[in-house]
Order: C-alpha cells, then sequence, then structure tokens
C-alpha cells in the first residue's frame, strides 16, 4: 500500500540549533504530529482545525504574543524563530510520544513546556515527567493564570481547572491564527460542551473527567457564522442533538445565515422528522453518526442509549429525505462480533447507501471503563500508546483472533473505497450523484494527492469552489423544501366563524 513518508513520519528536529534566549511573552501552541491511516483518507486531517487550541489563544493575556502550529500540515520543522519563552502542547494518546520529544526540544532551549489534553487526565503522573506544567481540565479556565505565573517565574507543576465557569462567556476561537488555505474550512465551530451519553468506550467516560452538558447561545453560534466568510462549517461537538429543543433553536438561527455546515449526532434525533426539517432547512447537509455496531448486544455492552439496529436503515432514509448525507462510524472487535462482522457492515451500508463510513478497531483508551474490563480480564496485549489509534488490535477479541480482526478492519476500508462499491451507494436523486462522486473520488480514493495538497497548502483552493457549489445546490434545494413546508402547514381560516 502506498504511504508516503510525510504521512507516517514526524519532521526530524534539528538537535544543533541554539538559541540565545527565548523571547519574553511568547507562547507558542502546538498540535502534534500523528501517523496517518494509510487505509482511511488523508484527506479528513484536513477537513477543519481542531478547536481546543484556538479557544486556549483567546483566553491568552493581551500583552502576551501567541503562534499556532499543526504539524500535521506538513510544513516541516516547528518554528523556534522567535524562540517561544512558554510552549503550549495538546497531548492525545496516539500522538504522545511524538508530544515528549517537542517538550524535550524546546526544554532543552529554555522554554517552559506546559501539557494539556486527554492524556494528561488520564496518566497525569507520566505527562508530567515530560512537562514543566500540566493542566487538568478546562484549559481556557487555566491557561491565563498559568500565563501569568510564567512570567512572574513561579509556574506550578499541576494546574486543576473544573467546567463551572458557564460556556456562553467563553470568547470566540482565535481563527485569524490559522492557515487559511491549509484546511477545507477554517470555520470550525462548536455550540455544546459535554455529552449525555457515556459510552464505556468512549474517551468522555475517561476516570476524573466531569464535563457537565452546556450550551452557547444560538445567536452566539449564529454570529461567528455570519463574520466568516467560509461557506461551509463544521460543528466539533460530541452529539450536537443531544438537547434536541436546543438544536432546533440554533437552526432557527442558522436559518438566517444562508451557508451549509455539518455536525455529529446521534441517530435517534430522527424520532422528530420535523426537527431533521429544520436542520436541513437551516444548512445541514451532512451528519456523522456514531452507530458503532449492528448487534444490539454490543451496544448494550457498551452502555449506548441507542435505538434498535433494525431501524437504522429506516432511520437513516428520514437524513436522505430531507436532503442530508449520512457518514456513520462502526467499531469492530465488540465481545459479540465474529469474522462475518465485516461483509454483513459493508453490505448494510451499501443497502443503505451511505456517502460515507468510517471504521474502527476497539480501543481501550486509558482512564476508560472498558480499558479497566480488558485490564481485569489480562486481555491487554501491550501498552504502546503510538498504536492506540484505532487502526491497530491492541487487544485480545473474544470471539476471534486478533488477526482476524485486523485483516477484516482492513478488508472493509478496502471494499468501501473501491469504484464498485462506491457505484453502489449513489444517492437517488440525480442531481445528487454527480456531486457525490466527486467528492467520493477527491475525498476518499485520491491520498496519492493529498500529501502533495497538503504540503504545497493547496486544500482550500482545491475544494472551495466544491464547497460553494454544494452551497448554492443546497439552497436551491432549501427552497423546494420551504414550500413543502408552506403547503403541509395548517391553514388558520381569516374568519372561523363563517
Amino acid at each position: 500500500m502506498w504511504f508516503p513518508k510525510k504521512m507516517k513520519i514526524a519532521p526530524k528536529l534539528d538537535e544543533r540549533y541554539q538559541i540565545n534566549a527565548p523571547k519574553p511573552n511568547y507562547a507558542l501552541l502546538i498540535n502534534p504530529f500523528y501517523r496517518k491511516d494509510p487505509r482511511a483518507s488523508f484527506g479528513k486531517h484536513v477537513l477543519t482545525p481542531t478547536l481546543a487550541l484556538t479557544s486556549i489563544a483567546a483566553a491568552t493575556p493581551l500583552n502576551w504574543e501567541i503562534h499556532y502550529w499543526d504539524e500535521n500540515l506538513l510544513q516541516g520543522h516547528p518554528p523556534c524563530e522567535p524562540f517561544p519563552s512558554v510552549v503550549g502542547i495538546t497531548v492525545h494518546l496516539t500522538f504522545a510520544e511524538r508530544a515528549y520529544e517537542l517538550a524535550r526540544w524546546y526544554r532543552n532551549r529554555g522554554a517552559k513546556v506546559v501539557m494539556g489534553g486527554l492524556h494528561v487526565m488520564s496518566c497525569p503522573d507520566e505527562v508530567a515527567q515530560h512537562a514543566d506544567a500540566i493542566a487538568m481540565g478546562e484549559g481556557v479556565q487555566l491557561w491565563p493564570r498559568i500565563l501569568r505565573d510564567a512570567e512572574a517565574g513561579c509556574l506550578k507543576q499541576r494546574y486543576v481547572g473544573d467546567f463551572s465557569q458557564p460556556y456562553n462567556l467563553e470568547s470566540a476561537p482565535r481563527r485569524e491564527l490559522l492557515p487559511r488555505e491549509s484546511f477545507l474550512t477554517t470555520l470550525s465551530l462548536i455550540a455544546t460542551r459535554g455529552c449525555h451519553n457515556r459510552c464505556g468506550f468512549c474517551y468522555m467516560s475517561t476516570k476524573g473527567l466531569k464535563m457537565p452538558y452546556q450550551m452557547r447561545e444560538p445567536e452566539q453560534i449564529a454570529t461567528e457564522f455570519r463574520q466568516s466568510d467560509e461557506p461551509y462549517g463544521v460543528f466539533t461537538d460530541n452529539n450536537l442533538g443531544s438537547n434536541r429543543d436546543y438544536l432546533r433553536g440554533l437552526c432557527q438561527e442558522l436559518r438566517k445565515v444562508d451557508k451549509i455546515w455539518s455536525a455529529a449526532v446521534t441517530i435517534d434525533v430522527t424520532d422528530d422528522v420535523s426537527l431533521v426539517r429544520e436542520m436541513a432547512l437551516s444548512g445541514c447537509t451532512g451528519v456523522f453518526v456514531g452507530l458503532e455496531s449492528l448487534i444490539g448486544e454490543n451496544l448494550i455492552d457498551a452502555r449506548k442509549k441507542t435505538p434498535r439496529p433494525d431501524d437504522y436503515a429506516r432511520r437513516v432514509d428520514v437524513f436522505h429525505s430531507q436532503g442530508i448525507q449520512v457518514n456513520t462510524s462502526f467499531v469492530f472487535g465488540f465481545d459479540h462480533d465474529t469474522p462475518d462482522v465485516f461483509e454483513k457492515t459493508v453490505n448494510w451500508i451499501e443497502d443503505s447507501r451511505l456517502a460515507c463510513a468510517t471504521f474502527h478497531i476497539l480501543t481501550p483508551y486509558p482512564g476508560t471503563p472498558l480499558f479497566r474490563k480488558l485490564e481485569k480480564e489480562k486481555r491487554i496485549l501491550h501498552r504502546d500508546w503510538n498504536r492506540y489509534d484505532t487502526a491497530n488490535v491492541v487487544f485480545q477479541p473474544r470471539k476471534m483472533t486478533p488477526d482476524e480482526l485486523q485483516s477484516g478492519y482492513e478488508w472493509c476500508y478496502r471494499k468501501l473505497f473501491s469504484m464498485r462499491s462506491s457505484l453502489r451507494r449513489c444517492p437517488r436523486r440525480i442531481e445528487d450523484i454527480l456531486p457525490y462522486l466527486a467528492m467520493s473520488i477527491l475525498y476518499k480514493r485520491s491520498n496519492y494527492l493529498w500529501s502533495l495538497l497538503i504540503q504545497h497548502r493547496l486544500t482550500h483552493r482545491l475544494w472551495h469552489p466544491f464547497v460553494e457549489r454544494t452551497r448554492q445546490r443546497h439552497l436551491r434545494f432549501r427552497k423546494r423544501l420551504e414550500q413543502k413546508e408552506l403547503v403541509l402547514r395548517p391553514i388558520t381560516p381569516v374568519n372561523p366563524g363563517v
């Protein structure tokens, strides 16, 4: 399988580089490099930027200069001119080793390194060995305090924040720090924080993570959307539909903006067809839905609150009937999965005409109930965090071998990425076929192009015409939906008594 070096190996750090002194009151925020899965689309890594660092940047005191750097944009060695006095590094399980490597390099040259992120919550003692300070909990709340302490020369080893501050008081992310040309859209949005579900395998169930469900005012989100000249926004909420009344109110505000958006929701949002229609009328063109498994027992074991799997197809059709494409997520390796699960899942995806699907190997993140369960059962194969990326088997499955699970996962991607499968999943509406095929070829079948597009900062330039065309097409579809809405709406007589 073709796999460009830049997609699997982080840029080498210059050990010979020397500095005189770090620049005072200058902070650098880094999203570390992580190895890409050659079976999935390389394009998804530049769909939209992470909100974590730009949200933290918005909390930076005015007397500090701030810079953003994402190693996954393939621009080479992280910046060192001028040399920062403070480096903030987000740490996830799969790129923890790279985060530690970056921390060592900057600390050896005089910078103070602060680490935050999910891996800090689950493995604080491990991370603390590599940083001058760690931030546990709400980073936006802690960042100003950390910089003030760094400026005063009294940086503490640990900072702990909660999520008590009202979410709607947070400033908008500092998107102007982003290299716009490197992303399909820089308009990543977040309207809600937290999730009402606590699935046993999800990072949201990490021990010690207490994140109450909070919502920002719909008007705030619409204003951010309106102020950007991007035609397309991506909501990064864990579940935008967790509160349906809120989602309806948000849709009513977004309907005034005339742009398009996508978001992650749970399949039960289709309980209310009128809400799905509101989503479409407000500009929703696609949803990411974590179906996880077509086997009900797996969902029960995972403590996932969801409708019956035998009703999934009907619910997918509800989205399709409103012009909303569906990208689903499936996880393989649950205790009730047998070697035939892969073919059954792909067949279902094709029969349901899903625009896209994402596959994952069940991965026990440290601190989650799943990790504790498998550890107790002595089914954890190793603790090489680099391979805890949902693309490698790191535990002993119950009803198949690790090799069967690995090969089945890889087969699913080969099958789904084939032209035959793309044609089988074509939309039923004729006007949607060409845009769908263009997306399938450019996004899902062009990995050989993506490293070049990313490296030469051509992502936005290539995709912007397609996105704008999609927006225009959706606005035309929306007019037809609005006409149907007028027809279906009851008409109140002018003179009820006549």
